[in-house]
């Protein structure tokens, strides 16, 4: 009990580093939080400080999540079922790390870069399908925010189709990230359906209200 309480602990508070955050602060001067839509993602990030510590929020907060999981596989190694239930556990904690950070009142991302990190450590060809999804869904549409709710759809049925040996607890773990990555995007599903959502590339005034992206 120790043991996972630590692991945890530890995942979650991996996952609640603000990269996003920390970098405008630090290069920029500035509080991402004050800036388009609020987000501490990569796509607000960019929008605040530029392509480059865009990219880097959506290394390092995949990152983190990974490093989450491989520590917990490290303690609680894969089993003929798949990754340990303490591996999946700690995926999950990481993501609600970042989606609810201690450090800025619980104020954080959507979870789709961490989720990315931790997916590719627990079911990387899962992952890299999904990923596919993305990337086709926003090259076709410019929608980032529509790529990010599809590629989520998509984990639990790429799971099924692509992963012989699960354990049910993975199949919860990923379904539940899914799922809160969602729900943390209810607000650009709204604009979808009605067609207001702004896609990658348009005006930046026009997307600054409007455009809250994948991370």
């Amino acid at each position: 009990m120790t043991l996972w309480l630590l692991t945890l602990a530890l995942a979650y508070l991996l996952g609640s580093i603000p990269f996003g955050y920390l970098l405008v602060r630090i290069f920029r001067k500035e509080d991402v939080r004050e800036t388009g839509s609020g987000n501490i993602g990569a796509t607000n990030v960019a929008r605040a400080g530029g392509s480059g510590l865009g990219l880097l929020t959506l290394l390092f907060d995949a990152l983190k999540g990974y490093v989450a999981v491989l520590i917990a596989a490290h303690l609680a190694p894969a089993t003929g079922h798949g990754p340990s239930t303490l591996a999946v556990a700690a995926a999950v904690a990481a993501v609600l790390g970042h989606v609810f950070p201690v450090w800025l009142h619980f104020r954080g991302g959507k979870g789709i870069a961490t989720a990315l990190g931790v997916f590719l450590a627990l079911v990387p060809l899962v992952a890299l399908a999904a990923v596919g999804i993305f990337a086709l869904i926003v090259a076709t549409t410019r929608l980032v925010s529509l790529g990010s709710v599809l590629a989520a759809v998509s984990i639990p049925i790429f799971a099924l189709l692509l992963v012989p040996h699960r354990s049910t607890a993975l199949l919860a773990g990923l379904s539940f990230i899914s799922l809160l990555s969602i729900l943390k995007h209810h607000a650009n599903i709204v604009r979808l359906l009605h067609g207001t959502e702004s896609r990658f590339g348009t005006n930046k005034n026009n997307t600054s209200n409007h455009m809250k992206g994948a991370a």
